[in-house]
């Protein structure tokens, strides 16, 4: 940091100069509208297949075509909020999903209602990316240094509304059918675009933050190529039988072009040389997929496992479960308003991997107390890697592409996810039997271990949270 700087913080701090608080409500509102689309729908499928007649593999693209819109939509609509500023982006986005609701509760096929699914995945890519950078902005603003508190606290709203999604979900079922968790997104949009307007900068107030990445031009094809890119992957990783192995060609010809269209451009969507050159973002972005393997299969294969191998009920499944996401939500309130993550991502990859070994000594006869206790262990390494992680991206991506590095987090997130659904196809091929209950857990127990080795090597992660101030770049 320069003198000249160094001056400027010292005079920001006597000025009680400090981040925007209004800022919190629209972007933490924002932020759930993804998780709680995701959770809610949990309990509607069945509902769902029965009024139009489908199959579950028919209604499976409800989840899917969200899951596919996001993760292609956050990094391209983050790039467009590192080039026009936060407000446009999330008013559209979250607008959108006001109208994503609408015609999810008007849908007359299942087709229809597949698209409105899609819709609601892009216009939930705009919260988190616009976050992001304006977290960014403001630490630039006042000199302060990285809001690990609102980090937390945005880290924690999502959480919650992942364990209070299927049960408010279930109360809308109940009460009015499985319209109204299409019906919620209205209010919750409207909520979104009054607090949002009310409180969000204005691109003229952003000149500085915004002027580098408008003077570069938007690189469309490039969108275009990464989308194709990493639809071909994820329609392949949904369901990677011989069958669909046309797809990784597809994958690696699409993908191809998109590296030597981002390499020869001068105004690259994602700039491959840059984030090449950037090996602790790079490492952050391989931990978070890690993670969210070992999240996603424990949550779905061991869920499927206490009801088919077990013997619970669902609801008996989900209280076994509740304190994973107790543990996880607790963890994440006391350590969240430190901004070191080094110790954390240590503390959370000792705690996984001592997890998914458990899992290896359950059967059929494992004591209920104990299939808790394996849950709340669990939970721990949930409720430190995914902030950490965040944390770590705040500090290692450029300030000039921040939104698109955010959501490009959030996409190796849905990798991870969609990686989870495939490995518990695979071992469950013939139900969720302890055996392939018991072979999933190898495969966690190695997944656990390369992220505790992906944190050791990386030693860039001692100075992250280290600095009193906003770093200088």
């Amino acid at each position: 940091m320069t003198l000249s700087a160094l001056f400027r913080v010292r005079r920001r701090h006597a000025a009680g100069e400090g981040f925007d608080r209004r800022l919190i409500p629209p972007m933490i509102l924002g932020s759930i509208l993804n998780p709680i689309n995701s959770s809610m729908l949990a309990v509607a499928l069945i509902p769902i297949g029965r009024d139009f007649g489908a199959s579950p593999s028919a209604t499976a693209w409800l989840i899917t075509g969200l899951y596919l819109a996001t993760a292609v939509g956050q990094p391209v609509i983050g790039r467009l909020v590192d080039s026009f500023g936060p407000r446009l982006l999330y008013l559209t986005g979250t607008a959108l999903v006001g109208v994503a609701g609408l015609i999810g509760v008007l849908a007359p096929e299942l087709w229809v209602l597949i698209i409105s699914r899609v819709l609601l995945g892009l216009g939930t890519s705009a919260a988190y990316p616009a976050s992001m950078f304006l977290l960014r902005s403001e630490s630039e603003r006042t000199g302060l240094r990285s809001p690990s508190g609102v980090l937390a606290a945005l880290s924690i709203s999502n959480q919650v509304v992942s364990v209070l999604g299927p049960p408010l979900g279930g109360l809308l079922v109940g009460a009015g059918g499985w319209h109204l968790i299409f019906a919620v997104n209205v209010p919750l949009s409207a909520a979104c675009l009054v607090l949002g307007a009310l409180f969000l900068p204005r691109a003229s107030a952003l000149g500085a933050d915004l002027s580098a990445a408008r003077s570069e031009r938007i690189d469309i094809a490039g969108m275009a190529l990464f989308a194709g890119t990493l639809t071909a992957f994820m329609l392949f990783l949904m369901d990677p039988e011989v069958a669909r192995w046309p797809l990784l060609a597809v994958f690696a010809a699409v993908g191809a072009a998109f590296a030597v269209r981002e390499l020869r451009t001068a105004s690259p969507f994602l700039d491959l040389r840059v984030l090449a050159g950037n090996l602790p973002l790079l490492a952050t972005y391989v931990r978070q997929f890690l993670a969210f393997v070992t999240s996603y299969a424990f949550m779905f294969g061991f869920t499927q496992w206490l009801e088919e191998g077990r013997a619970l009920s669902p609801s008996a499944a989900g209280l076994v479960l509740l304190p994973m996401s107790a543990a996880a939500i607790l963890v994440t309130a006391v350590t969240g308003r430190r901004a070191e993550v080094r110790g954390k991502l240590l503390a959370g990859s000792l705690v996984q991997v001592a997890g998914t070994a458990l899992i290896l000594l359950i059967g059929p006869g494992t004591p209920i107390w104990a299939l808790v206790v394996i849950a709340t262990i669990i939970g721990v390494p949930q409720g430190l890697n995914g902030l950490a992680n965040q944390n770590a991206l705040y500090a290692q991506a450029d300030p000039a592409r921040m939104g698109s590095s955010a959501g490009l987090l959030r996409t190796f997130m849905y990798l991870g996810a969609l990686a989870a659904s495939a490995a518990n196809a695979a071992f469950y091929r013939h139900g969720a039997t302890t055996a392939g209950l018991h072979d999933l857990a190898w495969l966690l127990v190695g997944v656990s271990a390369l992220f505790l080795v992906v944190t050791l090597a990386d030693r860039s992660l001692l100075r992250v949270g280290r600095l009193d101030e906003a770093p200088s770049r």
